[in-house]
């Protein structure tokens, strides 16, 4: 399978970003205020339940809506986000956030970001994601 577009600008976002590198996030595609991303759930990331922290499932989805919200060239970083979980992962699984922008004005602009267990798009939403974007004066 080839591999999907990344925009030139999401690329020079993500060669600074060492979060996501450090945490093996890959981005499968990031082009027209969508992206898709993925990352294993790690032993490091899993809380004193035994489920994946909240916290990683959110940076996942930032990441995500980062990369969306980038392609389209100018810098935008976020100006809010919220996260609703809505079920549970563990380690091992492989979780994946897709991110579609819903609307931009202005420098503005909304983007909602679904995140699933496994790789196809029938597979359990483990949380839902709405991130608010606001590109930088140049």
């Amino acid at each position: 399978m080839d591999a999907e577009p990344v925009a030139e600008s999401t690329r020079a976002m993500l060669a600074g970003d060492h979060a996501t590198k450090a945490l093996g996030i890959e981005v499968d595609s990031a082009a027209d205020g969508r992206a898709a991303v993925r990352m294993t759930v790690t032993p490091a990331m899993v809380n004193g339940h035994g489920m994946a922290h909240g916290g990683y499932v959110f940076l996942l989805a930032d990441t995500a809506f980062a990369c969306a919200c980038n392609s389209r060239g100018p810098v935008t970083v976020a100006a809010g986000a919220e996260i609703s979980f809505t079920a549970s992962a563990y380690e091992g699984e492989q979780l994946h956030a897709e991110a579609v922008e819903r609307t931009r004005y202005g420098r503005s602009g909304i983007y909602d970001v679904t995140v699933r267990r496994g790789p196809g798009p029938d597979d359990e939403v483990i949380a839902e994601f709405r991130g608010r974007s606001r590109a930088l004066r140049s």
